[in-house]
């Protein structure tokens, strides 16, 4: 199982950013890591800046990491693409039904921190079902 530590996240997306802007030749995976930075264009300044990546980020002080929403946004994306927990593509697409695949990606992610939150703070595995019950209900809000 790949585990990549905190430096080595930051660097991936550092990289490829940058090499992305310079007309590098990227992998699939450093293409599909840069197709999401470009949705995120709050994020293009911080990533051309080698020095963010020792930056600390403070929910209380009211920041994004964007290592870890773009990571968020990576693991979601494999999760769709092997439908792992089993029923995650379905919930995706009754989310797709209302909005579009970007913001249906953030009521994912936003899922899944809270599952992932709640595993931690009780000493619990993941809850898949859980998990998808979340997605579902904002499907069903429209």
């Amino acid at each position: 199982m790949f585990n990549p530590s905190r430096e080595q996240v930051r660097q991936f997306f550092t990289e490829a950013w940058t090499k992305r802007k310079a007309g590098g030749v990227l992998t699939p995976l450093e293409t599909m890591a840069t197709d999401l930075v470009e949705l995120h264009p709050e994020y293009h300044a911080d990533l051309g800046n080698p020095e963010i990546a020792e930056a600390d980020f403070s929910v209380e002080k009211g920041q994004t990491n964007p290592f870890l929403h773009l990571s968020m946004h990576l693991a979601i994306n494999e999760q769709l693409s092997i439908d792992q927990p089993p029923g995650i593509k379905k919930a995706f697409q009754g989310l797709l039904a209302t909005r579009d695949a970007h913001e249906a990606a953030h009521i994912i992610m936003e899922a899944l921190g809270e599952v992932i939150w709640e595993a931690q703070r009780l000493g619990t595995p993941f809850d898949s079902d859980k998990y998808l019950e979340l997605i579902r209900r904002h499907a069903t809000r429209g």
